[in-house]
C-alpha cells in the first residue's frame, strides 16, 4: 500500500505541472509514467540498500532469497528507467506487468502469515488489502507504457 500511496502522489504532482502548461505533462498517461517511474526507483533502491527488510516476505520455496531481493530491486530500477525512454517504454511496461505477477506470491505469504516487516504496517488487513491492488499495478504499468489504452489502439489501427 505504501507503494500505491507513493505512486498516486508521484502521479498527481507532475499533473499539476501539466495543468500549469508543461506540455510533456499534459496527459494523465505521461504523469502515470512519471509516477510509476518515481515509485519504482524509490522502492527499487530501497530493495538494494536494505534487502533485509524484504527477506521476511520471501516465500520459503524461493532459492537464494537475498539475491532474489537484490534482483527485484534491479528489476524495479530498470523498469523505472525503461518507462522513461520512448524506445524501451513498451517493453518495460510488459516486463513490469510480468514482474508484478511474479511478486504476487510474496504478497500472499504476507497476508496469510500476517508478517511484521520493518518499515511496513503490522496489521494483517494491510497485507490483504495490498493483494487487491496487484491488478492495479499490472494495469498501471501497461497503461503508463501505452501497451493498452487509446494510444495503443490507434497504433494498432494504423498498421
Amino acid at each position: 500500500m505504501l507503494f500505491f500511496a507513493f505512486l498516486a502522489i508521484a502521479t498527481v504532482i507532475p499533473r499539476i505541472g501539466g495543468v500549469l502548461g508543461v506540455q510533456a505533462l499534459a496527459s494523465w498517461v505521461a504523469c502515470m509514467r512519471w509516477g510509476m517511474a518515481a515509485a519504482l526507483l524509490f522502492f527499487g533502491i530501497d530493495h538494494l540498500m536494505t534487502p533485509a527488510r524484504y527477506l521476511p516476505m520471501m516465500p520459503s520455496f524461493i532459492p537464494a532469497p537475498k539475491e532474489v531481493v537484490l534482483f527485484t530491486g534491479l528489476c524495479e530500477v530498470a523498469g523505472a528507467l525503461g518507462l522513461l525512454v520512448p524506445a524501451t517504454r513498451r517493453l518495460a511496461g510488459i516486463m513490469l506487468a510480468i514482474y508484478f505477477v511474479c511478486v504476487f506470491p510474496a504478497n500472499i505469504k504476507n497476508a496469510v502469515e500476517g508478517l511484521s516487516v520493518d518499515g511496513l504496517p503490522s496489521a494483517q488487513w494491510y497485507y490483504w488489502l495490498r493483494r487487491l491492488f496487484q491488478p492495479v499495478a499490472i494495469w498501471w504499468a501497461l497503461r503508463a507504457s501505452e501497451v493498452i489504452g487509446p494510444i495503443a489502439q490507434a497504433d494498432r489501427a494504423a498498421r
